[in-house]
């Protein structure tokens, strides 16, 4: 899977296409991430202790990797990621533009 945690992605496809935002979680094994901001839904939480009341909470829930897109880091565009080998270094790389994609945030 080639979109990581504290990547820019813009979602392609669902009820929130259009909307950019930061990838919170990535899970390879099942080919979904959690995208801030994108396909919330709402769940009703029991009190757990004095200091957490139960209420109503919107909460993130996964997105298949396939409905969202990387944006360059030049123009802020939907691409897709390569690869390149560099002195031994592995590094992801933007197909529209061959700019360099900057680990995440993590």
């Amino acid at each position: 899977m080639k979109i990581r945690k504290g990547d820019r992605v813009r979602v392609l496809s669902g009820k929130d296409r259009g909307v950019e935002g930061t990838v919170v979680a990535a899970f390879p094994a099942t080919g979904r991430v959690i995208v801030e901001g994108v396909n919330t839904a709402r769940r009703h939480t029991k009190p757990r202790s004095a200091e957490e009341p139960g209420g109503i909470v919107d909460k993130d829930m996964p997105i298949d990797v396939s409905n969202v897109a990387v944006l360059s880091p030049k123009d802020s565009k939907p691409t897709r990621v390569g690869y390149v080998v560099e002195d031994g270094a592995k590094f992801r790389v933007c197909k529209r533009t061959g700019e360099k994609i900057p680990e995440g945030t993590v």
